[in-house]
């Protein structure tokens, strides 16, 4: 019997684009899963693992809930600044109400006969001195036992770091002299008086200002003696920034 001629098959030279397709397919799908770890959404991320996991034989989490987003309660950081303010308030306050039962002290006496009066507001420590305990009638120079007084006073305070304001208040009285033409100056002139002692006695001019309101602020009314006595006055105030309280300090 004849032998039938063998045939070979032709060369199929496209044979490359199956495993090219397959590369690309691979590659494909390496690139989608890189980009979904990339933005992992913690809910589609089990749900993609829960269908891989039942594509592949594994066992889906029945069940089991995605959990949810829980925002984290705010943080409520302590206002540092406003609690060291009013902790330094609360010092100097403290500060200021033992100079003011100092002062009363030394000055008992006159505030025992009501010629003195200490007081702490929110201006801060003042002493409210009766021009008649310090000037003769239509004076500003000081009598020799207000000095003294004075000079007690100025011992206390030129050690005080506080800036201090000496007021000059008068009467309505008016009066009219060469060297005081009007109630003005005799009040700034008596302010100044007490001012350049206290200088003299140690304490710092540049904390010191002298202030001359004359018959503008009274304390009471001008109908009266008394009330006119009570009028003409120096303040001296220990100056600080408090809340608005006063308080008066009784002499021990």
């Amino acid at each position: 019997m004849a032998r039938k001629p063998y045939v070979e098959d032709a060369e199929n030279h496209e044979r490359w684009l199956i495993s090219y397709a397959d590369f690309i397919t691979l590659l494909f799908a390496f690139f989608v899963v890189m980009y979904a770890v990339s933005v992992v959404n913690e809910s589609k991320y089990r749900v993609l693992s829960d269908a891989l996991g039942s594509a592949f034989g594994g066992s889906a989490a029945v069940g089991r809930p995605a959990p949810s987003a829980q925002v984290a309660p705010p943080i409520v950081l302590p206002n540092l600044l406003a609690r060291r303010r009013a902790e330094a308030l609360r010092r100097e306050r403290e500060r200021l109400t033992a100079l003011a039962r100092e002062l009363s002290s030394t000055l008992a006496p006159l505030v025992k006969e009501g010629k003195v009066r200490v007081t702490q507001n929110s201006r801060g420590v003042s002493v409210e001195i009766n021009a008649s305990v310090l000037f003769d009638s239509g004076d500003a120079t000081l009598t020799a036992d207000s000095r003294e007084a004075l000079a007690a006073l100025a011992v206390l305070l030129r050690n005080d770091p506080h800036a201090l304001q000496v007021e000059g208040h008068t009467d309505n009285q008016q009066i009219r002299r060469p060297v005081f033409p009007s109630n003005w100056e005799l009040s700034a002139a008596r302010a100044g008086a007490v001012v350049r002692l206290f200088a003299d006695a140690g304490v710092p001019p540049a904390r010191m200002t002298v202030v001359g309101h004359g018959d503008n602020i009274p304390v009471a009314s001008n109908d009266n003696v008394e009330g006119r006595a009570r009028n003409r006055r120096v303040a001296v105030t220990i100056l600080s920034a408090l809340p608005d309280t006063t308080t008066e300090i009784p002499a021990r």
